[in-house]
C-alpha cells in the first residue's frame, strides 16, 4: 500500500520508525494537505519523506536555479513604473544639484550690511534669473527661487522687520551665505548617486527625478503566468452542489505582485490534461505557477505533463507542513514551473518556499536577513517535517494563530509572518525563525488565538 501521493517505486522505510499513533497522524495530515485528491493506501508513508527535500534546502535550490539561468536583459523603465525594481546601471547625476543657487527659506535676499532698501517686486520660484543686487539692497524671495547675483545672504522672514520708512532691519546677526543652497551642494554633474543593485524606493524615484531622469535602467520584473486547476472551483457565489469557491485565483496574482513579479495571465483550466499541457508549453513567462494536481490522484496531471515535455524536476516534494506535495521544475533554460498544492494555506507555503526565492533571485533582490522571535506559546511540531505557522507580532513575541490547517485562510489573513517550526515542535519562549509577509500589519490588534 502506498502513502497519499506516493508514486509506484518509491522506497519504503522500516515500519518500526514510527509508532502507530504517529503513522496515523502522518496519514491524516497528508490527506488534509491534498485537498480533493484521492489518497492511495498508507504502506509507504516513509518513502515519501525519503524523496522529499528538506525545507531550507528546497528554498536554496529555488534561488540557485534562478541564479544559474540569470541572463536577463536590463530594461529602461519610466519612473512611474520602476518602484521595487533593482537598478541595472548606476544612477549618475545628469546635472548639478541644485542646478543654480537657490533660497532655502522664505525671506529676503540681501546684499551688504543692513539696513536695506527693499525692491517692490519679489523673486518667486520657477522664474528666470533676477536682477543682481547692490550693497544696501534687498528683495523678497521665496523658498526655491534663484538667488540674485551679489547676494550676501537670505534673511528669514521671522528674522527681519521693516521700519516706518520701509527699510529692512535684521533682528539677529546674519552670516555670509546664510540660508543659500549653493549650486552643486548635493552633487555635481557626473557624480554617482546610487550604484547598480540599488532597490528603487519612493526616495530613489524622487532623487532620480531631481537629477533629471525620466527613466531608469533596471532589472525587469519576472513574468509569471498562473494556471488555476480543478473542475470543482467556482468563480462567484457561495459553495454549492459539491463545488467550492476558488480562493487561489483571487489570492495568488496580488501576492505574486507583492513579491515583485509581473503577472501576465491567469488561466482557469480545470482537470484537463491536454489543456494543461498546451498552457504550459505555450507560455512565454519566466515562471509558470500551477495550483493543485501535484500529487498522485486520478486527475493530478502535473507530474505526467512535466515528464512528457522533458522538464527537469528540481524539487519533488518538500519536508514541510502544510504544502509538502509542492514541486519545482525547469521547463527550459530560462523558464521554470512551481507546482503548488490545491489547499489554500498549503499553496501559500509552496509560494513562500519555492516561488519567493526564485522570483527574488530573478529580480536581483537581496535575500532578507533572517531573524527570530520567541514564541508566546508552545507549538506542536511534525515528527519529521518543518511546519509553517501563521503568527502575529506583539512586541518582542510571535503569537501563533489558530485556524492554520492546510485548507484554512483565516489564520494567514490576520498574520504578520509565518513561524518556521522545526521537526518536533517549539517550546514556549523558544526563538523561532520568521518569514515576513509582504504586507505585514504588526500592531493591528486582530488576533484569532
Amino acid at each position: 500500500m502506498t502513502a497519499p501521493g506516493t508514486r509506484a517505486g518509491a522506497p519504503a522505510e522500516d515500519s518500526d520508525d514510527l509508532d502507530v499513533e504517529e503513522a496515523l497522524a502522518l496519514v491524516r495530515e497528508a490527506k488534509d494537505d491534498r485537498a480533493g485528491q484521492v489518497p492511495a493506501p498508507a504502506g509507504q508513508v516513509h518513502g515519501e519523506r525519503h524523496r522529499a527535500t528538506p525545507w531550507a534546502q528546497a528554498r536554496e535550490i529555488a534561488a540557485r536555479a534562478a541564479r544559474a539561468r540569470l541572463r536577463r536583459t536590463p530594461v529602461s523603465v519610466p519612473l512611474g513604473d520602476a518602484l521595487g525594481l533593482v537598478l541595472a546601471a548606476p544612477l549618475d547625476a545628469l546635472t548639478d544639484l541644485p542646478s543654480f543657487d537657490t533660497s532655502a527659506m522664505d525671506g529676503w535676499a540681501v546684499a551688504g550690511p543692513g539696513p536695506w532698501d527693499v525692491r517692490d517686486e519679489g523673486v518667486l520660484a520657477g522664474h528666470a534669473q533676477p536682477e543682481s543686487l547692490t550693497d544696501g539692497e534687498a528683495v523678497r524671495i521665496a523658498t526655491g527661487a534663484r538667488i540674485p547675483a551679489d547676494t550676501t545672504a537670505v534673511l528669514r522672514s521671522e528674522h527681519g522687520r521693516t521700519d516706518a520708512q520701509g527699510r529692512l532691519h535684521a533682528t539677529r546677526e546674519i552670516v555670509h551665505g546664510q540660508d543659500i543652497r549653493p549650486r552643486g551642494q548635493e552633487c555635481r554633474s557626473g557624480d554617482q548617486l546610487l550604484p547598480v543593485g540599488t532597490r528603487v524606493t519612493p526616495a530613489v524615484l524622487g532623487l532620480a527625478a531631481a537629477a533629471g531622469y525620466d527613466t531608469v535602467t533596471a532589472v525587469p520584473r519576472p513574468r509569471v503566468e498562473v494556471l488555476v486547476l480543478g473542475d470543482e472551483l467556482l468563480t462567484e457565489g457561495r459553495p454549492r452542489d459539491g463545488l467550492i469557491r476558488d480562493a487561489l485565483g483571487p489570492m495568488l496574482p496580488p501576492w505574486l505582485r507583492a513579491l515583485g513579479a509581473e503577472v501576465v495571465a491567469v488561466h482557469r483550466i480545470g482537470d484537463d490534461a491536454k489543456a494543461l499541457r498546451r498552457a504550459v508549453t505555450d507560455s512565454t513567462a519566466d515562471l509558470v505557477v500551477t495550483t493543485g494536481g501535484t500529487a498522485g490522484g486520478p486527475v493530478d496531471h502535473v507530474h505526467p505533463i512535466l515528464e512528457g515535455i522533458g522538464a527537469e524536476l528540481l524539487v519533488d516534494g518538500v519536508k514541510v507542513r502544510p504544502g509538502h506535495p509542492m514541486l519545482l521544475a525547469r521547463i527550459k533554460d530560462d523558464q521554470h514551473l512551481v507546482g503548488l498544492p490545491g489547499n489554500p494555506l498549503a499553496a501559500v507555503s509552496g509560494l513562500l518556499t519555492l516561488a519567493e526565492p526564485l522570483l527574488r533571485t530573478l529580480a536581483a533582490h537581496p535575500a532578507p536577513e533572517p531573524y527570530t522571535l520567541p514564541l508566546s506559546e508552545a507549538v506542536q511540531g511534525h515528527p519529521y517535517d518543518t511546519r509553517l505557522i501563521p503568527v502575529v507580532l506583539r512586541g518582542d513575541r510571535a503569537v501563533p494563530l489558530h485556524y492554520n490547517g492546510p485548507a484554512m485562510l483565516r489564520g494567514i489573513a490576520a498574520a504578520d509572518a509565518l513561524a518556521v517550526v522545526p521537526p518536533g515542535g517549539a517550546r514556549q519562549g523558544e526563538e523561532t525563525e520568521l518569514l515576513d509577509l509582504p504586507w505585514a500589519t504588526a500592531g493591528i490588534e486582530v488576533c484569532f488565538t
